[in-house]
Formats: structure tokens, C-alpha cells, sequence
């Protein structure tokens, strides 16, 4: 893959083309991106715009940028302004962490300057500047009202298990584990020693410490 090393490239027509940063995900290692690489080549070479790098992998679009290292990586280098546009097949290619996650990272890219592209869905575009401000705005709203919904179901879902007499939260702990774990600390032990000589957890033993304290 070649790299380019000017701002803007001047195509045979005079016209300023873009430097592309194509990414394609498939969800695993037996599925192929081919398809999705040979169209928005194909995109890039009708448009006249220069490919600067492809990024590629095979990971459930669901994964943190942390888990997915071509993601992790595109990110990285469009902080250092080495591309213009992101490519993409489609959004859900690009990310399935939920609306509001996936609009955190496309606004990522437009705090790098970058604008994004999704080629099976030719609205979602932010290369025309003309409407970059309103799709980003229009996403955020949408990213807003899917964090209502799942708020709502959760509320829904915590007065269901209420009313069947579930007891929610933490399992309490044991009035004797508790004692000994209060004896434990008393004595100096540390939270490690204390988890071991007790059986319980670490973080049991930190909450009755801080509860203590």
C-alpha cells in the first residue's frame, strides 16, 4: 500500500482529491472482507481519490476500539492527520457498539478533521461540509434517544424483579464471614491477607473497611 504525502492530491481533471483511509470488518476469521475491499477501491479509483492505507480485520463489531486493533490503529493515525476520509462499507461495518457509542467515535474523527464515508448509505457522508454539522447533530439526537430507551427498559426491568420478590444488588455477606473480616482488619491484616484467611473476596473485604471506616 502506498502512502501520500501531500495535503490534497490534483487528479488529471485539476480537481482536489482526498487521501482515503479504506476500513472493512468482517465478525470472523471464516468470513472474507474481499467484497467489501474490491467496491470502495473501486469508489476511490472512480472518484479519483488516493488510498493511503487499508485497514483491515476480522472482529465483532460489538468490541471496544481497545479489542479491535485496526480500529484502534485508524484512530491513531487520524489524530496524526495522515488520511482525509474514512471509508467504510456500511455503518454497522464500522461499528455495532450502539448509536451512541458508534457517534462518539465519528465525532472523534471530525475533532481530527477527518470526515467519514459510508459507501452503502451515501446519506451518512460528512465529506460535503454542508452538511457535516447537520448529520452529526441529527446522530447525536438519535445516540440521546436510544440512551432514553435502554434507561427506560432498565427502570421497567428493575420494577419487574421487584415485584416477583427478587432481592437486586449485591448478595449479603454472611454475619460471620463479616465478623471475621472485621476481627481481621482489627488485627492489621492487610485487604489480600484478609480475603484469603476469611474466604471471600477482595472487594468484600474492601467494602466492609470502607463501611468500618
Amino acid at each position: 500500500m502506498f502512502s501520500v504525502s501531500l495535503w490534497r492530491i490534483q487528479n488529471k481533471h485539476g480537481r482536489q482529491g482526498m487521501r482515503i483511509a479504506i476500513y472493512a470488518r468482517v465478525s470472523t476469521e471464516d468470513q472474507t472482507s474481499e467484497n467489501q475491499l474490491r467496491e470502495l477501491r473501486d469508489w476511490c479509483k472512480r472518484q479519483e481519490h488516493a488510498i493511503v492505507k487499508e485497514y483491515v480485520e476480522a472482529e465483532t463489531g460489538t468490541k471496544g476500539t481497545a479489542k479491535r486493533k485496526a480500529f484502534a490503529q485508524l484512530f491513531s493515525d487520524a489524530a496524526k492527520h495522515r488520511f482525509d476520509c474514512v471509508l467504510f462499507w456500511a455503518l454497522d461495518r464500522f461499528s455495532r457498539e450502539g448509536m451512541m457509542v458508534t457517534v462518539q467515535h465519528l465525532q472523534r474523527l471530525d475533532v481530527c478533521g477527518v470526515s467519514w464515508r459510508s459507501h452503502t448509505e451515501p446519506h451518512l457522508s460528512t465529506d460535503n461540509e454542508l452538511v457535516r454539522d447537520i448529520l452529526l447533530a441529527l446522530l447525536s439526537s438519535l445516540a440521546k434517544l436510544e440512551a432514553r430507551k435502554i434507561r427506560k427498559r432498565t427502570i421497567a426491568g428493575l420494577d419487574r424483579a421487584r415485584a416477583q420478590g427478587k432481592t437486586l444488588g449485591r448478595p449479603k455477606v454472611a454475619d460471620d464471614v463479616e465478623t471475621a473480616v472485621r476481627a481481621s482488619l482489627g488485627q492489621g491484616n492487610g485487604i489480600i491477607k484478609t480475603a484469603k484467611l476469611c474466604g471471600c473476596g477482595v472487594g468484600t473485604v474492601q467494602r466492609i473497611k470502607a463501611q468500618a471506616a
